[in-house]
């Protein structure tokens, strides 16, 4: 199929690098006019001319931003309508990470990770809400994880907003049903991005060795590529899941809970 999203506008933040990037260049094949927003200026640029390089019609912006405010929320939602008259489609997918133990985190830490992983939601999804009730036809998709249904050490700040997150669509969904807005979230799993690469090369390793590793933790032993957890958010976008709210979908490659 294509023309999945032909006339809708989409705000995609996190939209500098893997996830969020994929999910650019997949909805602007599909017809979607899409602001990729992302605090990397350099990153998401460089995202903005690889969707232009492969679909040359593509009608896309890059609005560098923090959006873990909510003055920032709302000029990205204006930013969006300006440049292209309305929003249809949110994806919440900015994510930061810190590795420490929950007995050695920091205030600091605590405050950075959730303004980004869950108040930037918030925020986001505040914001845009007048513009999707009008749509008639709005959707959000809230990228979550699969640890946030699952335990771990070291990522316990991570997986917390994580698990919020899932908590906030159902919440949302709840509320905004009554006025034509589907909302949803994703779990990825293991999912080959340029932020694991980095990871793997300041240790050592390569992308090469992320591809050939082979993981026992997920049914299919292997990473995700970026697009592979894209298709999912697309799907959820889509008018194609016109039944779909409140839900929660994993794509994990079968990466057993618990």
């Amino acid at each position: 199929m294509s023309g999945r999203l032909a006339g809708k506008t989409a705000i995609v933040t996190g939209g500098g690098g893997g996830i969020g990037s994929a999910v650019g260049a997949l909805f602007c094949a599909e017809g979607a006019s899409v602001v990729l927003a992302d605090h990397d200026d350099k990153a998401v640029t460089a995202a903005v001319a690889a969707i232009k390089a492969a679909t040359p019609s593509a009608r896309v912006t890059a609005v560098v931003t923090d959006v873990a405010s909510d003055a920032s929320a709302a000029k990205l939602v204006a930013a969006a309508v300006g440049e292209f008259g309305g929003l249809d489609v949110l994806v919440n997918n900015a994510a930061v990470r810190s590795y420490e133990p929950l007995a050695d985190a920091s205030a600091e830490s605590w405050n950075r990770v959730l303004s980004v992983n869950l108040l930037s939601y918030a925020f986001m999804i505040k914001a845009a809400l007048p513009q999707l009730r009008s749509s008639g036809r709005g959707s959000i998709v809230n990228v979550s994880s699969t640890y946030a249904l699952s335990g771990r050490a070291g990522m316990g700040q991570y997986d917390a907003t994580k698990a919020a997150i899932i908590s906030l669509t159902r919440t949302c969904a709840f509320e905004e049903a009554e006025h034509g807005v589907r909302v949803n979230a994703v779990c990825p799993g293991y999912t080959l991005t340029p932020f694991h690469v980095a990871r793997a090369e300041a240790s050592g390793g390569s992308r090469e060795a992320l591809e050939n590793e082979h993981l026992p933790h997920c049914l299919m032993k292997r990473w995700a590529r970026a697009e592979e957890a894209a298709y999912p958010i697309l799907w959820l976008a889509s008018d194609e899941a016109s039944y779909m709210t409140a839900s929660t979908v994993a794509v994990d490659g079968g990466r057993p809970v618990g």
